[in-house]
């Protein structure tokens, strides 16, 4: 006869097992994962009894059923009312396009209009940045002659040389009267503690983190970040792309040595549906509820001619609403598609509308990193390239350090920079933000940037692709097999 203490014991794996098969049946029939992310976590539970339950739990909550940003009816009705009609005008043909590429691209404006809720914006004037010192010293600058108030979210701010001269600037800012708001991702920022932000609370700033845990370290959203990177000073000027704030993002690093990221400086309209954007942010980590102001949307600047859609996107939604422009981009490209992107994992729609493109005789070229920064997704990463390579892309190995950009032209008339990279993390878990870019003019110059980092690039052939170790066809296919959990 078995003792009552064997008997517990007995009990204890059975009972992870039907935990295991009632989230199985949950993922596949109430989840509504796609395939392989259902298949991935169902190998992962049976594959490690009990922590594959702790790592669903903490890893792949849903949250796209959770209403985290809300806008109050008049906001609604006021932002409702002016988006219909600029798509009427649109439609009907009587809105006056500044330049040929944002006539022609008719389309894909509309397709963010009515599918991303995003304004056409065409009084813009843009800077491009590819180098860290650059950007920020802009940024300083800027931030020094703000007359009104700073608004920013960064997913990454670090306790070295470089977050301490920003959180500095924004601190003598505050002092002198200046509203100063700081956003920062919780996960991300988890080097700054109220400690560090005394100086800016006590000189009159405010901070907020973006899914702040409710005990230290402890929170089930882990798995989903608000990657954005947003700066509105004045409502006037902004700053949106791939720059962190960290020494590494100005090459201070032993490990990536030269960063090579692109980051937009903005002046126009489009600047206030960042602000809005960043206000929403903002409303929903504090509870401040600060007004969206009608007149954001409203054309009244002479700062240039660019035609830009300001896109968001986060796993609060299934849209995918940057994913769906990539892939307007991609199936409607005749000539060329240039990609820069430190995380290529994308799922079947984005390599499939690629091959497309491929076989209809478009130019397609993407560059990533030489060297990780995460070596799970820089594994998963190759398998996917040697897809497209096998397809017909050519594919370029960046070498003059760390490639971070995340950028797409398409045919010199149409580009998308910002946050979000072409991986499955960046459509469906994170909280992105790009500029969607309608004039041809600035859309030759990101690619001449392409062009001239080719120089720096080792072009990766089918031959040398073929000739990797099995070691390194393991490791890629662990990832790639791994790379759907979502």
């Amino acid at each position: 006869m078995l003792s009552i203490e064997w008997v517990g014991l007995i009990k204890i794996p059975v009972v992870i097992y039907a935990i295991n098969f009632a989230i199985a049946f949950a993922i596949i029939f109430l989840e509504r994962k796609n395939p392989s992310a259902s298949l991935a976590w169902i190998m992962v539970l049976f594959m490690l009894p009990g922590i594959g339950i702790f790592l669903y739990l903490l890893l792949s909550q849903n949250i796209s059923r959770q209403r985290i940003f809300n806008l109050s009816n008049y906001e609604a009705s006021i932002l409702g009312s002016a988006l219909k009609d600029q798509i009427r005008h649109i439609q009907s043909g009587g809105y006056v396009f500044t330049n040929r590429e944002a006539e022609k691209w008719q389309d894909m404006i509309l397709l963010h209009q009515r599918y991303s809720k995003s304004f056409f914006t065409q009084d813009n004037s843009l800077s491009v940045f590819t180098d860290g010192l650059h950007k920020f010293d802009s940024l300083f600058k800027d931030i020094s002659a703000a007359s009104h108030s700073i608004n920013i979210m960064y997913f990454i701010i670090k306790r070295d040389k470089m977050g301490q001269a920003f959180l500095h600037a924004l601190t003598q800012k505050a002092k002198e009267g200046i509203e100063v708001r700081l956003l920062i991702d919780a996960l991300g920022g988890r080097q700054i503690n109220p400690s560090i932000l005394k100086d800016l609370t006590e000189a009159g700033g405010k901070y907020a983190f973006f899914f702040a845990p409710k005990l230290k370290f402890l929170t089930m959203k882990l798995n989903y970040r608000n990657h954005r990177k947003l700066v509105i000073i004045d409502d006037k000027i902004g700053y949106l792309g791939g720059f962190n704030v960290a020494d590494e993002y100005v090459g201070r690093s032993k490990k990536f040595g030269n960063w090579r990221d692109t980051h937009l400086r903005l002046t126009g309209s489009a600047v206030q549906d960042m602000n809005a954007r960043f206000l929403l942010d903002w409303r929903f980590a504090t509870k401040e509820h600060l007004l969206l102001a009608s007149a954001y949307y409203n054309e009244t600047t002479d700062e240039g001619t660019s035609g830009i859609q300001i896109v968001s996107c986060g796993p609060d939604s299934r849209r995918s609403e940057i994913k769906r422009g990539y892939l307007k981009m991609i199936s409607s490209a005749k000539k060329n598609i240039y990609i820069q992107t430190p995380y290529f994992v994308p799922d079947a729609s984005i390599i499939e509308s690629l091959k497309n493109a491929i076989f209809s005789g478009v130019d397609v070229r993407i560059m990533i990193p030489c060297m990780p920064d995460h070596m799970f997704v820089y594994w998963a990463t190759y398998s996917y390239v040697g897809d497209l390579l096998e397809s017909g892309a050519k594919i370029y190995i960046y070498k003059n350090g760390f490639l971070h950009a995340k950028n797409i032209c398409v045919d010199g008339e149409v580009a998308s920079v910002g946050s979000a990279n072409f991986d499955i993390r960046s459509f469906h878990l994170n909280f992105e933000v790009n500029a969607f870019i309608y004039d041809g003019k600035e859309v030759a110059k990101l690619e001449h940037i392409f062009e001239k980092d080719m120089e720096v690039s080792e072009e990766l052939t089918w031959e040398k692709y073929c000739q990797r170790s099995l070691w390194i066809k393991f490791k890629e296919s662990m990832s790639r097999l791994l790379s759907d959990l979502l």
